[in-house]
């Protein structure tokens, strides 16, 4: 007796639309972990005409990092790359810069606090038992001896849903600050007027403020000589074209 072919595709069925779902969830997945996204905020102060002013003096203000070393020299070039972005350059030796603008960058102090982690829940489903005819041998006239058996398909994943957890997690704030002041000696003790300031920040359980800090300065690029009205949270990943650009350097 041959097996009944809708009562195998009703059997069959579900089975390949469920191992099509779990392919697809799959292939989203690793074309997800093919680009790191980073969440960024990203607050701005600039005086009117701040975007005026192109030619400028860098100058390191993180008490941290000495200024003719590989670590500040690399960040430094990211600002002036992301800076020559907005078309402003670094003013030649010799000449007067528009501004100065001031650097600072760095990793703040380990934060705890707790997370809700949501994971996906599979269950195991047990094969269908079914009968099935076969062949055990012949007899004396060479005529096929059957024999009805029970067989069982092999089990089947399926998605039961998700379940949700707390866990405590120690997470570190990367930050870059570029400040601009008007380019003036201090007036009766105080200092010159500042035309513009960013300041980028982006949290994460990594202290590896080096890997970050391309998109920490990528982020400023838009809002160099802006007001950004209040702070923005925008995502940005590591291969959005920003970030290259400022890995690229001049």
């Amino acid at each position: 007796m041959k097996p009944d072919s809708t009562s195998e595709a009703r059997r069959t069925g579900p089975m390949q639309a469920r191992w099509a779902g779990a392919v697809a969830l799959l292939g989203a997945a690793l074309l997800a972990g093919c680009a790191t996204s980073t969440e960024v905020k990203v607050d701005s102060l600039a005086k009117p005409n701040a975007e005026s002013a192109l030619s400028y003096e860098l100058h390191n203000k993180n008490p941290l990092v000495a200024d003719d070393s590989l670590r500040y020299k690399e960040a430094a070039g990211y600002v002036k790359t992301a800076l020559s972005g907005k078309g402003m350059y670094e003013a030649p030796p010799g000449v007067k810069p528009d501004i100065v603008v001031d650097l600072d960058y760095g990793v703040g102090p380990p934060v705890s606090r707790r997370e809700t982690v949501s994971e996906p829940v599979y269950i195991t489903l047990p094969g269908q038992i079914r009968t099935e005819r076969v062949q055990v041998g012949t007899d004396s006239q060479g005529r096929p001896i059957y024999q009805t058996i029970t067989v069982q398909d092999p089990p089947t994943t399926e998605f039961a849903g998700f379940r949700e957890y707390q866990i405590t997690v120690t997470v570190y704030e990367k930050y870059l600050k570029l400040s601009a002041r008007e380019n003036a000696p201090a007036v009766e003790g105080r200092p010159p007027n500042e035309v513009w300031t960013i300041d980028v920040t982006s949290e994460g359980e990594s202290r590896d403020l080096r890997k970050k800090l391309p998109v920490l300065v990528a982020a400023s690029i838009e809002y160099i000589g802006k007001d950004s009205q209040g702070q923005k949270t925008i995502r940005i990943k590591d291969t959005d074209s920003d970030v290259a650009f400022v890995k690229k350097g001049m």
